[in-house]
């Protein structure tokens, strides 16, 4: 799930999805009995084409469906139509299986794609002064991970340790800023009237900003950021399945990760994530929402 493509977070409870062209079955049969793997996907890119090469060049057959927004491909794993589905990161995930009751699990990690904080009035971070205000996305997803990023800064500080902080959770008596929640096109919007925004990639064209224009992005390598870690995911029977996870390493071939660099202008940081650390983030994250409300 490209940063680009969070806004907005629609769940869906459960849809009834018939795919003839698909395999799958129901939760529980083999994913690779038809001798070929059926992955879900949001938006089909040239990384996808790349990925089909170099499974065919391991003689295995993957057909990618792709779905017309996020509320489908996770009801279509739970009623068997796809095998594994490409489209979304862990804090997704877990916001999903929350409320769905659902228990998709993730099968292999690809990349992170860094949310950036941009200024039109400060060249670093430091230059950030006490009481400055910072534009963030207000919904809770883009909030909790504009607010671990500002963390990650010392701009802000929280009043417990969570992964999925609220703006209840900012300290303000220990926080060098302020933070202005906004719909997420917005932040973009509200440059000129704020200290700094935390802008999605999506809405960075608006206002002719660059990735490489970024004062500071989310730090891949932290617990706070690797919930935002893109995932291959299937149901929890077949999460363990060693034909999927084959078939989810494919993403670290040199022709895949190049179509990716070159589709994402250098953004996507592909990451090497163990499939039991990734279990770990998704409960991690999904009780912390659950403390939350």
């Amino acid at each position: 799930m490209r940063t680009k493509r969070l806004i907005p977070l629609v769940l869906a409870t459960t849809l009834g999805l018939t795919l003839t062209a698909c395999g799958g079955g129901s939760d529980n049969s083999d994913p690779a009995a038809d001798g070929k793997i059926t992955i879900g996907i949001v938006g089909a890119t040239p990384v996808q084409d790349a990925f089909k090469e170099v499974a065919a060049k391991n003689d295995v057959t993957v057909e990618f469906v792709d779905f017309s927004d996020y509320s489908q491909p996770n009801p279509a794993l739970k009623s068997g139509d796809i095998d594994m589905n490409w489209f979304q990161h862990i804090a997704y995930l877990a916001d999903y299986n929350n409320n769905s009751g659902d228990d998709i699990t993730p099968v292999g990690s690809t990349s992170i794609f860094p949310l950036g904080l941009y200024s039109k009035s400060t060249t670093s971070v430091a230059d950030f002064k006490q009481g400055d205000e910072i534009a963030v996305p207000n919904d809770s997803i883009n909030l909790s991970r504009s607010l671990n990023l500002l963390k990650q800064q010392n701009l802000v500080s929280f009043t417990k340790d969570t992964i999925a902080p609220t703006e209840q959770d900012i300290d303000t008596a220990k926080s060098k800023v302020k933070v202005r929640p906004v719909s997420a096109e917005q932040t973009v919007l509200s440059m000129d009237s704020v200290a700094g925004s935390v802008v999605n990639n999506d809405f960075l064209d608006r206002a002719k900003l660059e990735p490489k224009d970024a004062l500071a992005q989310d730090d891949p390598t932290a617990d706070s950021a690797k919930v935002y870690d893109n995932l291959f995911a299937a149901t929890s029977a077949n999460a363990d399945n060693e034909t999927l996870k084959k078939v989810a390493s494919f993403y670290y071939d040199d022709k895949v990760l190049e179509a990716e660099k070159k589709e994402t202008k250098g953004t996507a940081v592909p990451t090497k994530v163990d499939q039991q650390e990734l279990k770990d983030l998704l409960d991690r994250y999904a009780k912390d929402l659950k403390d939350q409300k």
